[in-house]
């Protein structure tokens, strides 16, 4: 019997992160996320792409247990990871777990120094001082800026460093996936480039899963495996990373190559053959 290729492998085993047809309310009236599903494979780093206000941070917020804060409900679906299901639990449970979102905007303790943030993100673990010495080695030979501002007051220092260290709090805690919401906001193209590089460091040498969710559609796609694209809280479009970064209707839709000026994916030509939310 000849073995399976990876693909077939790929497809029949259980996903690390699924999020099986979701639907998201705020405030119990306005519907924000339409039957989302994706799923993100252990070691993998899937991009969650779409415009401002498509719904790819309440994604992030559905799967990581941060809704409520807003008043935002699942109230359909579910969420699992490594076969459990995670939607139920509460954000610390979660974490414990080893799934830890890094928000838009970075979030840093200002008052703190750039070492004091770091620790918080330790705090779920009960580790031994030298276990604590050794994870904070770790955030800084992946983060060396960190290093040299240690001892700085977050607040003062730059937007790249600020969202370094907001992804170094989350590698304190040990996770085995982070969701990382628009890491690319407001920062320098060099200085995205550079935290991209660190990002594929980690899944590769550290086995951090990554669903990353950006409007920087090409810089993602350069750095992602797979790659979904949302639309008014739905899923129009997936994908290997390589095959959306060619598609004609992906350039068309985020590049304005057609001429015509920027469009929905409901006019571009594959659209309605690629919806699949339509029975």
């Amino acid at each position: 019997m000849t073995s399976m290729n990876a693909t077939e492998a790929a497809a029949t085993a259980v996903p690390y992160l699924a999020v099986n047809n979701v639907e998201v309310i705020y405030n119990h009236v306005i519907l924000v996320l339409k039957g989302v599903s994706l799923q993100v494979p252990q070691g993998g780093i899937v991009a969650l792409l779409g415009a401002n206000g498509a719904g790819k941070s309440t994604t992030l917020k559905s799967i990581s247990n941060l809704l409520h804060a807003e008043r935002g409900d699942v109230t359909k679906g579910n969420i699992e990871f490594k076969g459990a299901r995670i939607d139920q639990m509460t954000p610390n449970e979660l974490v414990r777990r080893g799934v830890i979102q890094v928000m838009e905007g970075r979030h840093c303790f200002g008052h703190l120094t750039i070492e004091e943030n770091l620790l918080t993100g330790a705090y779920t673990r009960k580790i031994s001082r030298t276990e604590l010495r050794d994870s904070l080695d770790k955030v800084y030979h992946y983060f060396p800026r960190l290093k040299t501002r240690r001892s700085s007051q977050a607040g003062y220092t730059s937007g790249g460093e600020q969202q370094m260290c907001a992804i170094g709090r989350a590698l304190m805690a040990k996770p085995e996936m982070i969701l990382l919401d628009e890491p690319s906001m407001g920062l320098a193209p060099q200085i995205v480039e550079e935290i991209f590089e660190i990002v594929k460091d980690l899944n590769g040498k550290e086995g951090v899963s990554f669903l990353l969710a950006e409007q920087n559609t090409m810089v993602a796609l350069r750095y992602a495996d797979f790659g979904y694209i949302m639309e008014n809280g739905r899923i129009v479009m997936e994908g290997e990373a390589k095959e959306l970064a060619t598609n004609e209707d992906v350039k068309e839709f985020y590049l304005g190559l057609s001429g015509e000026g920027r469009k929905s994916f409901r006019d571009v030509k594959h659209y309605r053959r690629r919806k699949r939310w339509l029975s």
